[in-house]
């Protein structure tokens, strides 16, 4: 919580020298070896499929939204002491799929078969 009261006063005195990118950056650069290569691809994946989305962190955490509003975020299992990892989806996502669909994916690693999941469900997403 006190990440979160941090980000919202600094996006209320936002000036040119601040860049959401850079501290999104600053965060994944700050994170234990295995969460950062998470999310660096994370970070990979929504700059190339899903460039309408504007970096930011929420909660101290990376994670990425449109008009404001958090669409998809990178959970670090080291943030809660976790086994994995969580890429999950706030419900500015457009991931409906009849009336129940997931909005939260444990990651341990990515391979290719991954990436391609992940790469749909940004895309998809991002709307």
């Amino acid at each position: 919580m006190k990440e979160r009261a941090t980000e919202v006063r600094k996006a209320r005195s936002r000036t040119a020298a601040t860049d959401p990118l850079a501290d999104l950056l600053a965060k994944i650069a700050e994170l234990p070896d295995e969460d950062r290569a998470l999310a660096e691809a994370i970070h990979a994946i929504v700059t190339d499929h899903a460039p309408g989305l504007t970096p930011k962190t929420w909660y101290g955490m990376p994670a990425y939204a449109r008009d404001g509003k958090v669409v998809v975020f990178f959970q670090p299992a080291s943030k809660f002491k976790a086994r994995y990892a969580t890429l999950g989806f706030n419900d500015t996502a457009v991931l409906d799929d009849g009336d129940m669909w997931p909005t939260a994916f444990a990651l341990t690693t990515i391979g290719d078969d991954e990436t391609r999941r992940i790469t749909d469900l940004i895309t998809r997403a991002a709307g």
